[in-house]
């Protein structure tokens, strides 16, 4: 009997039996920090060090002392990627890829089949499966953009709407961060934006791209990671439902979000956006702070928040942009209105 086959699989086929089946990204660990498929398990050939040597020995001595000198880091581990191979193996079944598809996932696939395992290996590797999720974002879709000021409670109106049956896509979710200046108060660290646009892709892709994908309103920028492109770019041109919520309850929603939060923290995410509101504004809004009078401090940062979203808005140069008065700031209300708007305007608009 011969061994079970490995299989060579393109990043779309790759990606659609990640549903069903455990992934072994063969990269050094340090790869694997950088940017991995999101689910997959890092069983490294090389440590970092072991694929700095191996590279070098190459450079200097050439392929055939380069493979020698792997072989001398592989050999010792062998049972060990085999036992972990069985362990992650769903019915004898295991998928594999390295960087570029190359030597590594290629060894790796063999030592699991000779250990009776069938293998899938992702052709041309982590950096194609990249290339298709790259290309993914410039799928047409039927993007609904939720709009309003800083307070609005855009976030858990998404969450309610997503409740309600509809499909969301998060962008502060996935980037740890609720995109303004204190965005960073209560998220665990931020991914790095290529762990960032893996994690957003594994949703994306799996939309209805025909019906409504609902999707708050950000700048290019969430924190440190950036929208993709392409992404960015449907959102800007996409039908747009923006909500107006009195500033008065704005306040206290972010006193509720935020005055609980040690205050150092507080006058340190201040400080950073200081030029942009000004030095004695600055100053005012650390001294409510620091005498707990977080309204006044509130007030003064969203004077500078609130200019800038209506620059924002206004450059979108649109005259179809729904705009929603609502007389509270609680969640399940504004829903409510949200979608029966919604609803009416799916009447005169069927594309919606």
């Amino acid at each position: 009997m011969g061994f079970p086959m490995i299989h060579t699989i393109d990043a779309e086929e790759f990606t659609a039996l990640r549903n069903s089946l455990k992934v072994l990204d063969v990269r050094s660990p340090g790869e694997y920090a950088q940017g991995h498929i999101p689910g997959s398990v890092n069983l490294p050939l090389f440590t970092d060090e072991e694929r700095r040597q191996t590279g070098i020995m190459y450079k200097n001595a050439g392929r055939e002392a380069a493979v020698l000198e792997a072989l001398g880091f592989v050999g010792p581990k062998m049972q060990d990627f085999v036992k972990i191979g069985r362990k992650h193996a769903v019915s004898k079944k295991i998928m594999v890829h390295c960087w570029r598809g190359g030597m590594r996932s290629e060894s790796m696939a063999w030592l699991l089949s000779t250990a009776g395992l069938e293998v899938y290996l992702l052709r041309g590797g982590y950096k194609a499966y990249r290339k298709y999720i790259r290309e993914s974002w410039n799928h047409p879709s039927n993007l609904i953009v939720l709009s309003g000021k800083t307070g609005s409670g855009k976030t858990e109106i998404l969450k309610q709407i997503e409740q309600k049956g509809f499909q969301i896509l998060d962008l502060e979710q996935f980037a740890r961060h609720k995109g303004s200046a204190f965005g960073a108060i209560g998220e665990e660290p931020q991914p790095s934006n290529e762990q960032f646009e893996n994690n957003l892709s594994d949703a994306w892709l799996k939309m209805n791209f025909e019906a409504p994908i609902w999707v708050e309103d950000e700048s290019r920028f969430i924190g440190r990671v950036n929208v993709p492109e392409p992404l960015y770019q449907q959102m800007q041109k996409a039908r747009t439902i923006c909500i107006d919520i009195p500033k008065s309850m704005r306040i206290e929603r972010l006193i509720l979000d935020y005055a609980q939060h040690p205050k150092e923290l507080l006058v340190e995410s201040i400080t950073r956006i200081g030029r942009r509101i000004g030095g004695q504004h600055l100053k005012a809004a650390i001294a409510g702070i620091e005498k707990g009078d977080f309204a006044a401090a509130i007030d003064i940062v969203l004077a500078y928040y609130d200019r800038t979203y209506e620059f924002d808005l206004d450059r979108k140069h649109r005259s179809d942009i729904l705009h929603l008065q609502c007389e509270t700031a609680e969640a399940e209300s504004n829903t409510q209105l949200i979608l029966k708007h919604f609803s009416a305007e799916k009447v005169n608009h069927p594309d919606l």
